[in-house]
């Protein structure tokens, strides 16, 4: 996993588990690897997965049985969508809006990308 330098690193690791999440990799009530497990899978420090897994338990998208590990919760996927949603609403649109209309770009422009994108991605 490449780390973008302009946010913290246990969000970007808390949206890497999100978006496993959101494509069904880990369904609800699945177990998902251990801190230990993710810190040496995406070479990051146990503290900053545990940073990360936190941040995930207070959005109720994951739990802790104690003793035997982290696990999704029923309703994960929703709270992920709903939190998500917010977060690009309120924020990233209006800064794609603004470079839409600073780079000239329209909405048919960005329809035909996404479609291209979509496909290329998820098909």
């Amino acid at each position: 996993m490449e780390f973008r330098e302009n946010e913290a690193i246990y969000l970007q690791i808390a949206a890497y588990i999100s978006e496993h999440i959101l494509l069904g990799k880990w369904a609800q009530d699945d177990k998902i690897p251990s801190v230990r497990e993710l810190a040496v899978q995406l070479e990051v420090n146990p503290n900053t997965v545990v940073r990360a897994y936190e941040y995930l338990q207070n959005k109720e998208v994951i739990y802790n049985k104690r003793g035997i590990g982290f696990y999704t919760t029923a309703d994960a996927a929703k709270k992920i969508k709903a939190y998500s949603r917010e977060r690009f609403l309120g924020q990233e649109l209006p800064e794609l809006f603004r470079n839409m209309y600073l780079l000239d770009i329209n909405m048919d422009e960005l329809e035909k990308r996404y479609q291209l994108y979509i496909s290329e991605n998820y098909q």
